[in-house]
């Protein structure tokens, strides 16, 4: 009889827990499209450095089995076929890696194709810290790894390393305006930008007001009549740096106050993940540096 009960009150705890385990699995992306999974994938392909380093970031690198031609940290990962573009992969190679699984951006064309081939694809696309402290627990929930030793903990050494950064920045660079160019155009991080964030928390001004967007493409002019005291030159593209017209005429051009990052520092420091402390010491070094 106790045999029985004992029994039925196991029955009746997997009949109650069913549920959740099947729920465990489900991963609600950035286009709002809950993603299943019956078991957590364990041959992963990312097609946004950013995804990949969060991945890394949280112990899993192992999962990877290619990446996007961008990703390159950590070096582990630079030994992963490519399968191209982010926005436009080669969805021939991805479908040769047998992934469980597909990262991209929410941007990227890749995701239609993927889907009609049975690949499950989770769009996530960080763009402020909020966003990058979510997409840690994203992807930690859908590569099963425990929030206290994943997502959290990560979160955790991001935030206390931009704290850090930002109370080593000495007095003389506090408060100074700031203009950030991620790319050739000239398109600047904005306010409201992950990058403009960052700069928010050394202490210091966004001469692109939020009202503009994360990251717009201004007119050269706009530059020249905000005139920043320090200039930020995060472009990837390896473009030469050419001074647009009439700003060979800014304080900040005559004196040398800009820092043009090499590309390795500039990966860091335009792109929203995991590495996000060393982009804020990279700036304040900066900021320390060419600060008036």
């Amino acid at each position: 009889m106790m045999r029985r009960r004992c029994l039925l009150l196991r029955l009746f705890l997997a009949a109650l827990l069913a549920p959740l385990a099947a729920q465990a699995g489900d991963v609600t992306d950035d286009r709002g499209r809950t993603v299943h999974f019956a078991q957590p994938p364990v041959r992963i392909v990312s097609l946004l450095p950013s995804l990949t380093e969060t991945v890394c970031a949280l112990g899993q690198c192992q999962r990877l089995v290619g990446v996007d031609r961008y990703s390159n940290w950590p070096d582990a990962v630079r030994k992963l076929p490519q399968v191209g573009g982010g926005l436009d992969p080669s969805i021939e190679s991805i479908v040769a890696l047998k992934p469980d699984a597909v990262l991209l951006s929410v941007s990227s064309r890749a995701s239609e194709r993927l889907e009609a081939l049975g690949i499950p694809v989770v769009a996530l696309e960080p763009k402020t810290h909020a966003d990058v402290r979510r997409v840690l627990g994203a992807v930690g929930q859908l590569l099963d790894v425990p929030p206290a030793e994943g997502a959290e903990r990560v979160w955790r050494v991001i935030d206390a390393g931009v704290q850090a950064a930002a109370q080593s920045l000495p007095a003389h660079a506090r408060g100074v305006r700031v203009y950030f160019e991620v790319s050739r155009g000239p398109y600047a991080a904005g306010s409201t930008s992950f990058i403009g964030e960052t700069l928010s928390r050394l202490g210091v001004r966004n001469v692109v007001p939020p009202e503009l967007g994360p990251f717009p493409r201004l007119n050269p002019e706009f530059v020249v009549r905000a005139q920043p005291d320090v200039l930020m030159v995060g472009n990837r593209s390896m473009q030469p740096l050419v001074m647009y017209p009439g700003w060979d005429g800014m304080a900040a051009v005559r004196t040398g106050r800009i820092c043009v990052f090499d590309p390795d520092d500039a990966d860091v420091v335009v792109r929203p993940g995991p590495r996000m402390a060393e982009a804020a010491r990279t700036m304040a070094r900066c900021l320390a540096d060419k600060a008036p």
